[in-house]
């Protein structure tokens, strides 16, 4: 049985971590609500870009631009979208989960697949894995810009038209509720479905020509998905790691709970056997 020095020392411990928790879950859940408006916020933007491209695309239908056809399927890229840190409960693991089975279900090689992984535990994940991670960034704030992840979008996008890969799947967690989140695959090119998608039949005069236009807002559509998948994942980082730090603290409350009652427990069986002892003392002098 742990001493009572032992079970002070431990209740000592286990409220400065409860107090950690408790700053943690505060923090995130500020961030929480700035993620979720700058989610929220993105969405009239991407509507709108979809439903411009749809169109252009459904009027332009013989451009041939290589984001809008499929082709034989030989590589397909993965862009992978979690946290660089921990403590964020289940939200990169499942993450993970879903994509590895994936790739287990259409591959039958790992040469098949190219990864670009956005942050550092997919990164280290695929690392392990020895999977071919094509490109990568970690570091991403917690209210990231486009300027952040510019780069790595573009280069995504630009090895599909460069024929690197035939396909493209993006995975991220999609935010429901600060107790919630889905993790989503979307089939990020070729954007076969855009026109139907779209759901308009909004027409648009445009010049020079529909070609021209599509040559310049495709990738930048393609990379706005990218960014709004970020952002969307951003809110769900958040609002995992809140509710992970209250379990957390939760936790830490009913530990302390019960190592309180071993110790008064433990000083009541000491102070019974003092008390037992000067008794049995006083008995012998007698």
């Amino acid at each position: 049985m742990a001493s009572l020095r032992d079970i002070e020392n431990r209740i000592k411990s286990t409220k400065k971590t409860s107090q950690i928790t408790k700053a943690m879950q505060m923090v995130s859940a500020s961030k929480l609500a700035r993620a979720e408006s700058n989610a929220t916020a993105f969405v009239p933007y991407m509507e709108k870009i979809q439903e411009v491209v749809g169109s252009i695309a459904a009027g332009t239908k013989d451009s041939g631009h290589p984001m809008l056809v499929s082709r034989p399927v030989k590589k397909t890229g993965y862009v992978v979208i979690t946290s660089d840190r921990g403590l964020v409960g289940g939200y990169n693991a499942n993450i993970l989960r879903t994509v590895k089975r994936a790739i287990e279900t259409r591959h039958a090689s790992k040469d098949e697949v190219m990864i670009i992984a956005i942050g550092r535990k997919g990164l280290e994940f695929f690392q392990r894995l020895d999977f071919n991670i094509v490109e990568s960034v970690e570091g991403i704030s917690d209210h990231p810009s486009f300027d952040e992840i510019k780069d790595v979008a573009n280069r995504a996008v630009g090895m599909f038209t460069e024929g690197a890969y035939d396909e493209v799947y993006l995975y991220y967690n999609h935010f429901v509720s600060a107790i919630s989140s889905e993790v989503t695959e979307k089939k990020l090119l070729p954007l076969t479905d855009i026109i139907s998608a779209s759901g308009t039949t909004t027409s648009y005069e445009f010049e020079p020509s529909g070609e021209a236009i599509l040559e310049v807002l495709l990738p930048q559509y393609a990379e706005s998905l990218i960014f709004g998948a970020l952002i969307d994942g951003k809110a769900s980082e958040h609002a995992s790691s809140m509710t992970a730090m209250k379990t957390a603290s939760d936790n830490a409350a009913d530990l302390i709970d019960s190592l309180t009652l071993s110790f008064n427990r433990a000083r009541q069986a000491a102070i019974t056997q003092e008390i037992t002892e000067i008794v049995g003392g006083v008995a012998a002098l007698e």
